[in-house]
């Protein structure tokens, strides 16, 4: 990690690229990059996560610029098109601009929203995309009733799996357990109840989840994502959490060192922004991303650079978090 703060900030630089859809409840993603002898790193927890929630994402940032990556088992890895809690008659839209997808996942369990408009969303991708894999993600938004409940008529558009479907530990197994009693085929996986727990590997332990999904900024970095897939024993996703480029390299770097990789990755969110750091953006080519690095173009960061308040406020935000960084280290 580097001890060197004064040259970390002076370096930094901040971005706000604009969404094509809201995610998330916003319109910009907000980005502070940081460039080290290995390349470029991303810092990007989003804006309501507490400053100790932060920490690993800076550790997975300096990793990438400092470190750089492991080797790679795979120079391509599959992904994902992403449709989040649109109307149905947006759903075309925001599928055609990922192309040629094996897989979707769909946001489900909205605030404001019904389960019927979840069931009419799933739907309208099942109808557009007959032989594609999908899986849902409630964001462990649904309580144990209603998950069920909603879970097992969308089991007839025959998901892959649903991502986080209630908050907890508990809660997913709960839901496990319940679904399999009524025979409904619908697999847990867990997201927040592994990159958000104090214990990432509980959720294995508990017999909560079927598969876990990992994202590298909020376990610390690749290499330690890649150590507690291995010690989890179960199946692994890799996923984003809307970065640019620079961090959906990391990301592609994570799913290409990973032994096995059965499932298409949530990698391909790039297609739901407006703009980039780099003018030859990691974007699917055939369902894939090639395993290649990233080069961020000064003339991006300027279009892109983040008002003065907004920069302020995540270089004070980076201060914070990288001293609370080195106090654990």
């Amino acid at each position: 990690m580097s001890t060197d703060f004064p040259a970390l900030r002076a370096g930094a630089r901040v971005v706000s690229i604009p969404m094509r859809v809201k995610f998330r409840g916003i319109l910009h993603r907000e980005a502070l990059l940081l460039q080290g002898p290995a390349g470029w790193g991303e810092f990007s927890p989003f804006p309501e996560y507490a400053d100790a929630e932060a920490v690993p994402w800076l550790a997975s940032a300096l990793e990438a610029a400092e470190l750089g990556y492991p080797e790679p088992v795979r120079n391509s890895v599959p992904v994902n098109g992403t449709v989040p809690a649109v109307p149905v008659d947006q759903v075309e839209a925001v599928l055609a601009r990922f192309g040629t997808v094996s897989a979707v996942k769909v946001k489900v369990a909205e605030a404001g929203q019904s389960p019927e408009e979840d069931l009419a969303r799933v739907a309208e991708v099942r109808r557009l995309l007959p032989d594609a894999g999908i899986r849902v993600d409630a964001n462990a938004g649904w309580d144990i009733p209603t998950a069920v409940a909603t879970l097992t008529p969308l089991a007839e558009a025959g998901l892959e799996y649903a991502e986080q479907p209630v908050a907890g530990i508990d809660g997913l197994r709960a839901v496990r357990t319940e679904l399999r009693r009524r025979e409904v085929p619908v697999l847990i996986a867990a997201d927040e109840s592994v990159r958000k727990e104090t214990d990432p590997l509980k959720v294995a332990r508990e017999d909560a989840a079927d598969l876990i999904v990992i994202k590298a900024a909020p376990l610390g970095g690749v290499r330690r994502a890649v150590d507690i897939v291995r010690q989890a024993g179960l199946p692994a996703v890799v996923s984003s959490a809307i970065d640019t480029s620079v961090g959906i390299r990391t990301g592609v770097a994570l799913a290409a060192a990973l032994p096995e990789l059965p499932y298409a990755c949530g990698l391909g969110t790039l297609s739901l922004m407006a703009g980039d750091v780099t003018g030859e953006s990691l974007l699917p080519d055939g369902g894939a991303l090639a395993v290649r690095d990233v080069t961020v173009s000064e003339e991006l960061l300027e279009r892109y650079a983040a008002p003065a308040e907004r920069t302020r406020w995540w270089l004070d935000r980076l201060e914070r978090v990288h001293g609370l960084l080195a106090r654990r280290a």
